[in-house]
């Protein structure tokens, strides 16, 4: 067994030392559980020690200020330190240990510095310097509470003066009038004037505990103020920084709009080179080499100059969000809708639909649509092609690795519009299909059909003019467990390359949606996809890290190696399935030492890791419009010419998108209730044509088994075995009690792949053509 471990090693310049002013350099900060520790660029200077996200930050946006005067500085295990200010601590961490010690000396140097141009204070104790109207504001409450307490105890003295005196009074009357009535009425009153003076004894030493329990929390009182105050200060310095920043940033592109990109090309080299060699930290994956990059100096650079310029033939680049940006905006060029109609908020009981559902397959649960998204599965499908320009690019690059990169990528890219999608689409009629051509925009064009109705499964085919072919026959199955729903789908996505032949093939992993009963819904992503290429036998391990409370791994972790026919590393790819991937080339590998729990531990030198991929932003108002991207807000827009059994025209998924969903749930029982009958047409069709010729196939199995004239193949896809007859055209499908049933796809066949001997649907061709004469007479009539 071995380790995968990855991480980036900082440049010697990355930190500067120690100045007389400032000390800046990256470290890691104790963000959440969510999170865990994330990297930031730390800066020291004039007693405070300010924090961003990146270097470019420090002109526009700071992230917290740490005051040095009153911080108290910890040493935790190795590299680790804490910072406590106010009641708040900081967790941070540094690269090593000597580094760690540098970053304390110069927190304490910068602390003694603030601490000697801090204003002397009256008070003892722990608590810090107060702004002198918070310390009069104390002040004058505590003088206030004396003021009562004198008072309070001048009353005393009067009440015990006047007691003692009607005391003795009444003594000497008892003295002098003895008759024992009279005796008794005064011995009462004596009672009574004594309970008054307990009474007020008890009044005044309550008032005395009140106040001594002030004074004693006055320091707490005063810690508490100064942290309000200084946070209020940060704040108020924040908004101003901002404010100053986008005024100028304003202004200068105003000034200068077309001045931006060029500087950007005119990076300077030692800036290009800091950002370069920023830390980066990956997940350990099973039954992979260990490895950890590190940045090659600049003879490793020179030498390998032509790798270091891109990892896709040189066209990823930092321009890259600029080509994404193009290309999003293509839509209203081409006068695609950009918005739908609201999502109605409608409230429903989740758990009275569902409590007698659990261990059943979904996709035979009756759901009304307030689940639904106003998209069927096959426009799902249809909309992983969103980052088709990721083939575009692997099209053509000449090195089938950095080919493999993009591949996989664009793998990962498919699961990024599911992030905040919870909804459910429509499960597709039996013979529903669904095209989208965007060879004028993309230059490719995409048919989708649903092949079976139980278990649901699609089939795919989509062809690009700018140079590859994919294809894929998807089979759903899901279950429902109580807590989550788990979606594994089954099958395999092909794709090839003209110009090369490369032909890649892999699967999907499984999606899985928490809090089914209680609290938000969420989804997550989780397994391994294993791309492989047929034809040079290169492989790409891409691991869904499954999301954990008390990980401290960035959620949604995607991590992945890509290697040669002889299992030898050449990429490093991380990321995350909602956001970007990126990629490292390795240059070096070397045997580390021995890893945790005995696992061989593999050290790669790397280049700087470079963007594959990154997630358009969703559109405005998304969260309104089911969160939809700007494509799939185009999936459903009604096209002319189009076949009769589209999806766009299927009449409850248009009246959910409308806000009819009353109408809607009549509309889609109707449906349902239409294929159902249709479904038990064609059993008593088969059974009938059995009946009427059962002998001759039967016979004729008997007769190509006793010969030995098949070969049997087992089906991932379906989870069946595949009994092939040489001698004819039999097919005998061993099901789990059922029968196969007679119904055949209309623009798609199974055929054997001639690569990788795999049985599929594949497209037979004809709808292209038949959408040119617009000749859909043998399409069946489904909505």
């Amino acid at each position: 067994m071995t380790e995968l471990v990855v991480r980036t090693l900082p440049s010697p310049s990355g930190v500067q030392g120690p100045g007389p002013d400032t000390y800046k350099g990256w470290l890691f900060k104790w963000t959440n559980y969510l999170k865990g520790y994330q990297r930031r660029w730390f800066v020291l200077s004039n007693g405070l020690l300010s924090y961003y996200r990146t270097q470019a930050e420090m002109a526009h946006t700071c992230r917290g200020t740490i005051t040095l005067a009153t911080v108290h500085i910890e040493m935790g295990d190795t590299y680790h330190f804490v910072l406590t200010s106010g009641g708040r601590s900081y967790h941070l961490k540094a690269y090593t240990e000597g580094e760690c010690q540098r970053w304390v000396s110069a927190l304490q140097q910068a602390k003694a510095n603030a601490t000697q141009m801090m204003p002397h204070s009256d008070d003892s104790g722990d608590e810090g310097p107060l702004a002198q109207p918070d310390r009069a504001l104390i002040q004058g409450a505590l003088k206030t509470l004396a003021s009562k307490l004198e008072d309070l105890n001048t009353c005393n003295e009067l009440i015990g003066k006047h007691g003692a005196a009607l005391q003795r009074s009444l003594s000497e009357l008892e003295d002098l009038r003895t008759p024992n009535d009279g005796a008794d009425k005064l011995k009462t009153v004596n009672e009574r004037a004594t309970l008054f003076r307990i009474t007020s004894n008890a009044m005044i030493n309550a008032c005395q505990d009140f106040v001594d329990l002030a004074d004693t929390h006055s320091r707490r009182w005063q810690r508490a103020l100064q942290y309000e105050r200084e946070q209020r200060h940060h704040l108020e310095e924040t908004i101003e920084q901002l404010a100053k920043q986008h005024n100028n940033l304003e202004r200068a592109w105003r000034e200068a709009p077309s001045t931006h990109n060029k500087g950007a090309e005119r990076t300077p080299e030692g800036e290009s080179s800091e950002e370069n060699e920023d830390i980066e930290f990956f997940d350990a994956m099973e039954d992979s080499p260990a490895f950890i990059t590190v940045p090659a100096d600049d003879h490793s650079q020179h030498r390998h100059l032509s790798i270091n310029q891109s990892v896709t033939s040189g066209s990823l680049s930092s321009n890259w969000s600029q080509d994404d940006n193009d290309s999003s905006g293509s839509y209203l060029r081409r006068g695609r809708r950009c918005r739908i109609p609201d999502k109605p908020n409608y409230s429903l009981n989740l758990w009275s639909i569902m409590k007698n559902c659990i261990g059943k397959e979904l996709s035979k649960i009756p759901m009304p649509v307030n689940f639904n998204e106003p998209l069927s599965m096959l426009q799902r499908l249809t909309e992983d092609l969103e980052y088709s320009e990721l083939l575009d690019r692997a099209a053509h690059c000449d090195s089938s690795l950095e080919q493999m990169c993009l591949v996989a990528a664009f793998s990962v890219s498919s699961y990024s519009t599911t992030i905040h999608r919870t909804g459910k689409p429509f499960n597709p009629l039996l013979g529903e299909t669904y095209e989208l051509d965007r060879v004028e925009e993309y230059g490719y064009r995409s048919i989708c059909e649903q092949i079976s109705h139980h278990p649901p499964a699609a089939a795919h085919h989509v062809v690009s003019q700018r140079g590859w072919t994919l294809w894929q026959e998807i089979t759903i199955d899901s279950k429902f467990r109580g807590k989550y729903i788990s979606i594994m789908p089954l099958g395999n996505i092909h794709l090839k390359f003209h110009a090369s032949g490369n032909h890649y093939v892999w699967s999907k992993v499984t999606s899985t949606v928490h809090n089914i009963i209680v609290g938000k819904l969420w989804i997550d992503q989780s397994g391994d996809i294993i791309i492989l290429n047929h034809r040079t036998k290169d492989t790409c391990h891409l691991k869904f890290s499954p999301y954990s409370y008390f990980s401290r791994d960035v959620p949604r972790k995607v991590t992945g190696v890509v290697t040669d026919s002889e299992s030898s590393a050449h990429y490093i790819l991380s990321g995350t399935w909602d956001d970007k991937m990126e990629s490292a080339k390795i240059i070096e590998s070397s045997h580390g030492c021995g890893g945790s729990e005995g696992k061989q531990k593999t050290v790669y030198q790397t280049l700087p890791p470079k963007l594959l991929w990154k997630k358009y932003p969703l559109p405005e108002n998304a969260e309104n419009m089911h969160f939809f991207s700007s494509l799939a807000l185009t999936l459903n827009e009604p096209e002319d010419g189009v076949a009769p059994t589209d999806s766009r025209l299927r009449p409850d998924q248009r009246l959910m998108e409308a806000g009819l969903w009353d109408e809607a749930n009549a509309e889609k029982q109707r449906l349902e209730e239409r294929q159902r009958l249709e479904r038990r047409k064609r059993e008593a069709q088969a059974n009938l044509a059995l009946e009427e010729g059962k002998t001759e196939p039967e016979a004729l199995i008997l007769s190509n088994i006793l010969t030995r004239q098949y070969t049997v193949h087992y089906s991932a896809v379906h989870s069946r075995l595949v009994f092939h007859f040489l001698n004819k055209d039999v097919l005998f499908w061993i099901l789990t009690g059922k029968e196969a049933e007679s119904y055949q796809p209309m623009w798609f066949e199974k055929r054997t792949d001639t690569e990788t001997g795999e049985i599929s649907y594949l497209y037979r061709g004809g709808y292209w053509e038949a959408k040119d004469r617009q000749d859909w007479n043998q399409c069946p009539a489904i909505f």
